[in-house]
């Protein structure tokens, strides 16, 4: 498995998983899978934003895709970031999550981050929950029934780890 910066080519790739997990799973609250054409600009802003837009890969295609964005939008959260992570179904268990989450925490630390939050669609999603705590991630909470997706309430889990130095000092 390769993991690298995502490329334009990759969004047909992109596109199709995370339709999947649109359609399918709670990981996501979207309902309507976005066209490729949306998906590109969501890689453009990401790119613009000096943020970081990583694919895994090996012969078969794209296996995942992982990415993380400014927090919130204030100047306060300038040194954390909110990463979102997609693993192709068929391969799902094997690693690729855990390896995009690793490799977006060396990435964001080495840009001068401090924390990284995981905002993880259902509570159920044990997958990801799992895989967040495996990489030092704790849970900070659970929004009780936030959303409503395929006709039940589903909850968000929030969680966080530091980056670097943390809190231990506030970057120069």
């Amino acid at each position: 498995m390769d993991i690298r910066h995502a490329t334009e080519a990759d969004i047909a790739d992109i596109q199709t998983i995370y339709a999947h997990h649109v359609l399918n799973g709670t990981g996501t609250f979207e309902e309507e899978p976005p066209p490729v054409e949306e998906m590109l600009a969501r890689l453009r802003k990401v790119m613009r934003q000096d943020c970081v837009w990583l694919t895994a890969c090996d012969a078969t295609g794209v296996l995942g895709f992982g990415y993380y964005t400014p927090f919130r939008e204030r100047s306060a959260y300038r040194y954390t970031v909110e990463d979102s992570i997609y693993v192709r179904e068929d391969v799902r268990g094997q690693g690729v999550g855990k390896a995009l989450v690793a490799k977006l925490i060396e990435l964001a630390t080495a840009q001068g981050m401090r924390q990284m939050i995981a905002v993880i669609g259902d509570s159920e999603n044990v997958g990801s929950i799992g895989v967040h705590a495996s990489l030092g991630f704790h849970m900070i909470g659970t929004m009780k029934s936030a959303g409503v997706k395929f006709g039940r309430w589903v909850d968000v889990v929030t969680m966080q780890r530091a980056l670097g130095r943390g809190d231990a000092n506030i970057p120069a």
